[in-house]
């Protein structure tokens, strides 16, 4: 593992998720499931997120897409919350379920919406409180 790329997919998936959420991940994890955490914080944050030819916006919006096409609701809800912190609106989260929903099935479409909308109440609730 390369400690660099490690590093700055750490940074990049704490703030896309949350350093909250990340830390958790990793103080919840043991000797089974560590070393899955830390291939997708080098690998998927670091290796991948961490290029510069993409914005991280961009990179939300194509994984809303291809999660919904893979029906990974939990992973789903949580990238939902992320794209809002990379600058994704609600409008454009609506259009790329729109899209998913020509392209992947109806049935993906609906589904995604329903996850989208319980992360939008989930982040509304917070903020009020």
């Amino acid at each position: 593992m390369s400690k660099e790329v490690f590093d700055r997919g750490l940074k990049i998936r704490k703030s896309v998720l949350g350093a909250e959420f990340v830390e958790k991940s990793f103080a919840a994890a043991d000797s089974f499931n560590l070393p899955m955490q830390e291939l997708v914080t080098e690998y998927c944050w670091g290796a991948v997120w961490g290029r510069e030819e993409l914005s991280h916006k961009t990179r939300s919006m194509l994984n809303l897409a291809m999660i919904s096409a893979l029906n990974r609701p939990h992973e789903l809800k949580m990238h939902v919350k992320g794209a809002l912190k990379n600058g994704v609106t609600r409008d454009e989260i609506r259009e790329v379920f729109m899209q998913v929903a020509i392209y992947c099935g109806v049935p993906a479409g609906v589904d995604s919406f329903r996850i989208a909308r319980e992360a939008f109440d989930e982040i509304d609730r917070s903020a009020k409180a």
